[in-house]
């Protein structure tokens, strides 16, 4: 497993939740998706989190990029309480500060593949509109896939439109990247191009946290958080909890 970088050690890090539980309602009463979560995570982890399907690994995830809110507990991201941001604030602070790359793509079918990745940038207005369109060419470039930029998604292939969805998430700049089972529809000679290219992009300065049944995750991974129950029950930057 590879090493995160030295960071200070008075440095705060990008990630703190503190005492976090999610419930859902349900027709047979509340369901409890997260048990008071204590996490910490530091600028420039890769950091994968596994557990079995309905652990709340996702929940976890949602809640970090400000998608759901907490039932209970602090959610801060970068200095920002997420967790106490009102939905047009949530809105703003969600387009520059994280980006989301989901299982199943979520490429819009009409637009060509350049046009997805600027399409964040429309929204968000960081770029000038003239710049655009060679930022999205360049981030398309850096992932490999500049020469599909002029075609819609459906023209390509699965691992190809994975990448295209890296881009986009990268449109805005953020200094963290969420994945949520990024390489569940793709084979694995595939699933290791693109965990790799999750790694370059870690060391190029971000952070990233994986939701991810896949074991061969680890390999590229600084750390492993396994959430079982709701619960966090171990974390390779320490020992088991109980």
């Amino acid at each position: 497993m590879p090493q995160p970088p030295n960071t200070s050690v008075a440095e705060s890090p990008l990630i703190a939740l503190r005492g976090v539980s999610k419930q859902y309602p349900s027709a047979a009463g509340a369901f409890t998706a997260l048990v008071d979560v204590d996490l910490e995570i530091g600028r420039g982890e890769f950091v994968a989190v596994v557990g079995d399907s309905g652990s709340g690994k996702s929940t976890l995830l949602s809640l970090v990029a400000g998608i759901d809110r907490p039932s209970s507990g602090d959610v801060v991201v970068d200095g920002t309480p997420v967790h106490a941001l009102s939905e047009s604030a949530m809105s703003a602070w969600r387009g520059g500060a994280v980006g989301i790359v989901f299982q199943f793509f979520q490429l819009l079918p009409s637009l060509s593949v350049a046009e997805n990745v600027m399409l964040p940038m429309d929204f968000c207005d960081r770029w000038p509109v003239r710049e655009r369109r060679a930022r999205a060419l360049a981030l398309l470039d850096s992932v490999g896939v500049a020469d599909q930029a002029d075609k819609l998604p459906s023209r390509l292939s699965g691992g190809q439109q994975q990448r295209v969805a890296i881009a986009r998430a990268l449109a805005n700049d953020p200094p963290l990247l969420l994945a949520d089972e990024p390489t569940g529809n793709l084979d694995s000679r595939t699933s290791d191009a693109v965990l790799a290219l999750f790694g370059r992009i870690v060391a190029d300065g971000r952070t990233l946290v994986l939701v991810t049944h896949a074991q061969t995750a680890m390999a590229h991974a600084h750390r492993a958080i396994t959430i079982a129950d709701g619960r966090v029950v171990h974390d390779t930057a320490g020992a088991p909890r109980a």
